[in-house]
């Protein structure tokens, strides 16, 4: 079997993780703090992510902290009109993700909105264009953030 990270690879991922350079060519003060050049860690991190390694490189933020509203919501999609719904939930910028899954429910969408009202408007606005009344809510009660260490 092919191992797909050396050493390097490592150490790249543990200063994304833990601590990215907030400067002008971050990617070459990585590459100085490895001894490498600029474009063999841009050319690492490219490989990581065709190869499924790691799946972002980019900032998450505490939307909590920043004033943010979110919920876990949902809806039970008939087999028939899924792409359709999820048309209607996808054409909302709140919307972060939307999936599907085995059971009842069977799509699941993630809600980012300014306010709680704004939350509401968004869910009834779904519930007329589809059709379907009822959308189940999920609020954390607990915020869990993994982080992964290699």
């Amino acid at each position: 079997m092919e191992c797909l990270m050396d050493e390097k690879d490592h150490e790249i991922l543990q200063i994304l993780q833990n601590g990215f350079p907030l400067v002008s060519e971050p990617y070459k003060a990585i590459g100085d703090k490895l001894w490498i050049d600029e474009h063999a860690v841009i050319s690492r991190i490219v490989r990581l992510l065709q190869n499924g390694i790691i799946r972002y490189v980019g900032p998450f933020y505490n939307s909590r902290k920043l004033g943010y509203n979110g919920c876990l919501a949902a809806i039970n999609a008939p087999e028939d009109r899924i792409d359709e719904i999820a048309a209607v939930i996808n054409r909302f910028d709140e919307v972060t993700h939307n999936y599907l899954r085995e059971g009842t429910p069977n799509m699941w969408f993630t809600l980012l909105t300014k306010s709680r009202e704004q939350q509401e408007q968004i869910i009834n606005t779904i519930k007329t264009e589809t059709g379907i009344d009822e959308i189940l809510i999920f609020t954390s009660k607990k915020f869990f953030k993994v982080k992964v260490d290699i």
